[in-house]
């Protein structure tokens, strides 16, 4: 596999190689797999090879103009999953050419509609909707305005006019079934067109022609046709997808254009209760269902239509008719906790994203509680009473009827929105949760009698859910028994343990110390991990990538084993050698196919836990056991894990900060200069901190290998990007600090004219930052043969007279808009000593002297404070659409911000002294140019630090 893509990696360096590819998807005579694969090659190509940094082509513009010109067409004659791929493509190109150097698309996908050939029309709707569907989640702005009424102007009329016509066709072909499913589905694509093209406002295209569009958009609503039915009880058929596209638009015009749309909502109101109240319990009607619920809550937030609940009677209708059906588990939910206990637990985890009947009716629910909390609260009250005397009338058999009241209950108490952190964290007064729990759903948790999976889940997922209306004394009853079910045979049991047990050691007070604390969690640590692996790593199977995918299956477990140590924190010492086993065993497997990025994430964070509580007692224990595992990673280029396994690798030799560089790392510092390494930008902040971390130990060796210009290499390269350039500064500094004047000599111009031309052709606000930090930190270091006049120096060996330009209109400006402590910190420690210390400010820049001197004064009138930093370890939240998208930072072992100075702690006594003390030295210097160069006021400003 590595070989194939090290082949493919070479390949796509010649030129026309993306054409190549888009050859071998067009021509028939290849396998649809080979198609397939080659368009999946192209898509990845383009993500890395399309624009530069600065959104140049990085292409030739012949391939360029070729890949446009051909991209559509091809797309709208290949197979469906073919199209899927080259859709992705358009839309990478889309992301940096649409619409000023792509500005014929629009026009090309206009003039390739027809009236009578659907299957060409799906094609043009599929390109158009990878490229419109961007703008979804995008803020609003004129640049994003500017692009949909470019496409407005052309696409609109001609889209209403194709939509009116595949209507009519529908009509005219209801006897053709082929042909009707792919009017059917072209209507799909045209429904998400339409959201697409209402997404961030109401075009008047759309606006001017309402009536008409709901018209047909309530005709589609109703439709039906047994012959579009599908076969099988699980998959949808195109009309339910249809109708789901439909209730989708519906709910978005009346979240966002109820002015225009209100008179038509009755009416679909009317559709949805119908549909709600007709359609079966089959899981292909999930998603359906699911958007219909969806649509009256967005209802039943406008006060107007909601007040059609306003009624006891109306109100248990809503309950029974809707809310009831779609909140009761059925036998295919049962399946699946069966059959895919993972899959259910995704389903059915609060906050998750999928259009599940229940979620849906929660939401519904709790739309409805929002408007009516009394009404709703005591209606629905009935009916938990009701499922709860079922229940204890036949606990054997009516277990259903106390899942249904436990969720129930749970939808009409929780209130506000859920957070990953702490649950919900309001709740609704008219409810009691703590005295629910005593009275009906603690015994489930506390029993040893035979009781149904389910309500074990229940009652676990109940403590989850409220774990923040619960005191620690209450926990500390409570977190024991959680713990317990770990224990359990069921795995959908055990996994919400974990879940729950997890989230709980995760909770802190307002004063951000934990609700459960490590004291009550160290005595069953090693029980309580040793468990957690067992279960990990139950399944032994023999085909490596199954054995790799089935271990990684449960990301919930590993994120426990995570949660654990960073609450034991240093309580993991004694039990590393056990745990480095079985994270070293799971390592091996999950290299061959890395299938689950949250388990991947979640065991190297907790390999990082281990680092940093236990690597510092025992580094050579740690080390030996985690480099080979680590190296193989690094040798096999297993591109998922470099990134973390980088960062580790950085850790680990900070844990053992003192003695020579161990052979280990001395034998990384030839692989980690290659460039190759450096071209995954997911890979640069990893890299940088274990060569920073590698030069504070083995600057010595380094020179001794002449490896300083490959190091200074590095830094060119990483300055020269805007989304690298952060990390170049940052090994910079490192370089400053560890390599010996001397050895830099013959560099620091080089170094400088890079900094210099970035700043004059492609400055950024960052860098402009960033280089301001950088002056200060240079100017603070006279002591360490820089200092200002050092800077000043080599700025002058660039280009005579550059500085007092740049300092006056970056440096300046910029120190005054410097926020974090540490570098205000920095710049009054650089400002104090350049009015202490510098001649060419004393001398050459007398003005400048005074700016600076100011610029001191700013920053002491609230004098830099050091934080004070707390243990508490923050989550990445794992559904984020960002994570794992480049550089995932490990937050186990996040580097802690590294103070220079960390002997100065009150920074407005050591510059009162640091300045008499040059002033003694100078012979009264300091005080005579205060009084030749400063204002009086100014004079008065400074004595409060010195004697003037």
């Amino acid at each position: 596999m590595v070989a194939a893509e090290l082949a493919l990696r070479h390949e796509e360096q010649k030129p026309g190689y993306s054409v190549c590819l888009l050859q071998i998807v067009a021509a028939e005579s290849f396998s649809n797999t080979v198609r397939l694969a080659s368009a999946l090659c192209f898509k990845n190509f383009l993500k890395r090879n399309w624009t530069d940094e600065e959104g140049n082509h990085k292409l030739p513009q012949k391939e360029v103009v070729t890949i446009k010109q051909e991209l559509v067409g091809l797309m709208i004659s290949v197979p469906p999953n073919i199209q899927s791929q080259l859709g992705d493509a358009v839309g990478i190109i889309a992301d940096s050419d649409f619409w000023e150097r792509w500005d014929t698309l629009v026009d090309d996908l206009v003039s390739r509609l027809t009236t009578d050939n659907p299957t060409i029309n799906v094609g043009v709707l599929q390109v158009a909707h990878s490229i419109f569907k961007r703008w979804r989640p995008l803020y609003r702005s004129d640049q994003l305005f500017t692009e949909i009424n470019h496409v407005l102007e052309r696409f609109g009329t001609p889209f209403l006019s194709l939509l009116e016509s595949t209507d009519k066709s529908i009509d005219q072909n209801k006897t053709n079934k082929p042909l009707l499913r792919q009017l059917i589905n072209s209507l799909n694509l045209m429904m998400k067109l339409f959201y697409d093209l209402s997404c961030q406002d109401l075009p008047p295209a759309f606006e001017d022609n309402l009536p008409a569009i709901t018209s047909l958009l309530q005709k589609y609503l109703t439709f039906d046709d047994p012959s579009l039915n599908s076969d099988s009880d699980d998959e949808s058929g195109p009309l339910e997808f249809l109708k789901s596209a439909i209730l989708e638009v519906l709910t978005l015009y009346v979240q966002k254009y109820e002015d225009a749309f209100g008179t038509h909502v009755e009416v679909f109101v009317a559709s949805s209760w119908k549909l709600l109240t007709t359609t079966g319990q089959e899981t292909k009607y999930d998603i359906l269902v699911s958007k219909a619920v969806q649509f009256l809550t967005s209802v039943t937030r406008i006060k107007q239509y909601a007040q059609a609940f306003n009624d006891e009677a109306n109100m248990g209708q809503v309950i029974e008719r809707v809310v009831l059906p779609n909140l009761a588990l059925r036998d295919s939910d049962m399946e699946l906790f069966e059959d895919e206990p993972i899959e259910f637990i995704r389903r059915d985890l609060e906050g998750s994203d999928n259009d599940t009947r229940r979620r849906a009716a929660t939401d519904f629910l709790r739309g409805l509680m929002s408007q009516f909390e009394k009404l709703v609260t005591e209606v629905v009250y009935k009916y938990i009473n009701h499922y709860l005397s079922e229940y204890s009338v036949d606990i054997a058999n009516k277990w259903r009827s106390k899942d249904t009241a436990v969720y129930l209950f749970s939808s009409i108490a929780a209130t506000g929105s859920i957070t990953a952190s702490q649950g919900f964290k309001s709740t609704n007064p008219l409810v009691n949760v703590i005295e629910f729990f005593q009275n009906n759903i603690a015994r489930d948790l506390v029993s040893d009698n035979a009781i149904e999976p389910i309500l074990r889940v229940d009652a676990i997922k109940y403590l989850y859910t409220f774990r923040t209306q619960m005191s620690r004394e209450q926990w500390r009853d409570a977190f024991p028994l959680l713990v317990r079910h770990l224990a359990s045979p069921n795995y959908v049991v055990y996994t919400y343990a974990a879940i729950a047990v997890e989230r709980v050691l995760a909770l802190v007070d307002d004063t951000r110390r934990p609700i459960v604390e490590k004291d009550s969690v160290a005595p069953l640590a090693k029980d309580l991990l040793d468990h957690l692996f067992k279960l990990i790593e139950k399944d032994n199977l023999a085909d490596k990538n199954q054995a790799a995918s089935k271990l990684q299956e449960n990301e919930f477990l590993m994120r426990c084993v995570m949660r654990v140590m960073i609450v034991i924190k240093d309580g993991i010492i004694p039990l590393t050698n056990n745990v480095l086993q079985h994270f070293v065993g799971i390592t091996e497997v999950i290299c061959a196919n890395p299938s689950n990025p949250r388990f991947c994430y979640y065991h190297f964070e907790a390999i990082g836990a281990l680092v940093r509580f236990a690597a510092p007692a025992q580094p050579q224990a740690v080390e030996n056991a985690l480099y080979p595992p680590f190296a193989t990673i690094l040798r096999d280029d297993v591109q998922d894990f470099m990134p973390y396994v980088i960062q580790l690798f950085a850790a680990l030799l900070e844990a053992n900060p003192s003695g020579p560089l161990p052979d280990y790392y001395k034998s990384l510092i030839s692989p980690i200069l290659t460039r190759e390494l450096w071209l995954s930008k997911g890979n640069v902040p990893a890299l940088v901190r274990l060569l920073s971390s590698i030069i504070a130990r083995g600057a010595a060796d380094i020179v001794a290998n002449h490896q300083v210009v490959p190091v200074l290499g590095i830094f060119q390269q990483l300055v020269l990007l805007k989304s690298t350039d952060m990390y170049a500064f940052e090994l910079l500094e490192c370089v400053l600090t560890y390599f010996s004047p001397s050895v830099l000599e013959t560099y620091y111009v080089p170094i400088m004219q890079a900094l210099l031309t970035r700043l004059e052709k492609s400055k950024t606000e960052a860098f402009s930052a960033r280089f301001v930090r950088l002056y200060h930190f240079v100017s603070a270091k006279g002591d360490q043969g820089l200092g200002t006049d050092f800077f000043i120096k080599i700025v002058d060996q660039v280009q005579i007279g550059i500085f007092v330009p740049l300092y006056l209109n970056i440096i300046l400006p910029g120190t005054r808009k410097l926020a974090r402590p540490l570098d205000r910190k920095t710049a009054v420690i650089s400002l104090t000593k350049t009015l202490a210390d510098s001649f060419a400010f004393a001398e050459t820049y007398k003005k400048g002297w005074v700016y600076t001197c100011n610029a001191l004064l700013e920053l002491l009138i609230n004098p830099p404070i050091p934080s004070n930093t707390d243990d508490i370890i923050a989550d990445h939240d794992v559904d984020d659409m960002s994570f794992g998208v480049g550089f995932t930072q490990l937050t186990t072992i996040k580097r802690p911000v590294q103070d220079p100075w960390p002997d100065i702690t009150n920074i407005k006594i050591w510059v009162t002294e640091y300045l008499n003390s040059a002033n003694a030295r100078g012979n009264g210097k300091i005080v005579n140019y205060a009084k030749e160069r400063l204002s009086s006021e100014e004079s008065k400003s400074l004595a409060t630090y010195m004697q003037i």
